[in-house]
């Protein structure tokens, strides 16, 4: 696992090791990026359920303002610090060891794009995009990976999902955050 592009281009990650861990792929981490690649640069990122980081650390690389990493794992958070620094890119980052539909419950910060990858054998997803309408700019970005043929509604809060893409066995869904009218 390696950043593609941007200031930390090449460096490889750390990532976590069992059964459990299952990290984005170089392809799949490419097409988010060519699907987002001209919305990133000054942005706000949420990294929910952040694993090792990478997701938040390639839009860091990318010109990414600043960069929020949730995981609950004492494990996952020692290894996007870890990540942060040997890209040196921890400047404009926060790291939270904390569950993340509780992140969203209780924080008032608001992220321009928030990528949300958790366990696929869960309905975090879902419990996720319920919570994240009001953390969500207007014109906000939420890119959601899930297996292949997950179902995901159509409309949450003032989150409308665009478009989903299938690559293998991934579905990378994205929702955007209404803009008011004026």
């Amino acid at each position: 696992m390696r950043v593609i592009t941007g200031s930390a281009r090449g460096r490889v990650l750390k990532t976590l090791q069992g059964e459990d861990v299952r990290p984005t792929t170089d392809r799949v981490k490419e097409a988010i990026f060519s699907i987002i690649q001209f919305e990133l640069e000054g942005r706000r990122v949420l990294d929910l359920f952040a694993g090792s980081g990478q997701l938040g650390i390639e839009a860091l690389s990318r010109g990414a303002a600043s960069a929020t990493f949730v995981d609950m794992s004492k494990e996952s958070i020692s290894t996007v610090k870890d990540n942060l620094n040997h890209t040196k890119l921890g400047e404009n980052a926060r790291v939270v060891q904390t569950d993340a539909l509780s992140f969203l419950k209780l924080g008032s910060d608001v992220f321009d794009i928030v990528f949300v990858d958790p366990p696929y054998a869960s309905d975090l997803v879902q419990k996720a995009l319920n919570l994240l309408s009001d953390r969500v700019a207007a014109g906000g970005i939420v890119m959601c990976e899930t297996p292949w043929g997950a179902e995901l509604p159509e409309r949450v809060g003032e989150l409308t999902l665009g478009r989903t893409y299938k690559y293998g066995k991934i579905m990378i869904s994205v929702y955007r955050k209404d803009v008011p009218e004026v």
